[in-house]
């Protein structure tokens, strides 16, 4: 089962429209926040994928919540935008929310910034911005589950 996550695209719902357009193999997908309003506007056109939806510190009147937890593949998985848990100055916070809801995932944003690590029994995904990174290129997520583990990997976009 493979799943995409997406970050941060302040107003560019056109590089979501690429990135669902590319993961056709995806049919479940996190958006993280800021902006939700670019997620709202185009998964109408995507009757086949599964949307889970976040606000984000950007989102003032966003009917979403701050944070969400969803079972896929047999994987709790633990996704905020990350700003109530100050990601930007580290991810202990975000880590023991995860393991207090027993998920072994955990997706967040807010920082720009793509990362992966696996600390303390989570694997802990940032997509980076799908529009305006902070360092590197436009980017997001996709992660594999299978019986064999978790494979998280970033994908860099090109031409966004």
């Amino acid at each position: 089962m493979r799943i995409t996550v997406i970050s941060d695209s302040h107003r560019n719902s056109r590089v979501i429209r690429k990135i669902l357009n590319e993961r056709t193999d995806s049919s479940t997908v996190f958006f993280l926040g800021d902006v939700t309003a670019d997620i709202e506007d185009i998964m109408h056109e995507y009757p086949n994928k599964t949307f889970n939806i976040v606000s984000g510190n950007c989102d003032f009147f966003s009917i979403y919540p701050s944070a969400g937890i969803a079972n896929v593949g047999g994987h709790n998985i633990f996704y905020t935008h990350g700003h109530t848990l100050s990601v930007k100055y580290g991810t202990e916070r975000l880590i023991a929310a995860a393991k207090e809801k027993n998920c072994d995932i955990a997706l967040y944003g807010h920082t720009h910034i793509s990362k992966i690590l696996y600390e303390d029994g989570v694997y802990l995904v940032n997509p980076g911005s799908c529009s305006s990174p902070r360092e590197g290129r436009p980017s997001y997520a996709v992660i594999d589950i299978e019986k064999n583990g978790v494979m998280p990997i970033i994908i860099n976009l090109t031409g966004s």
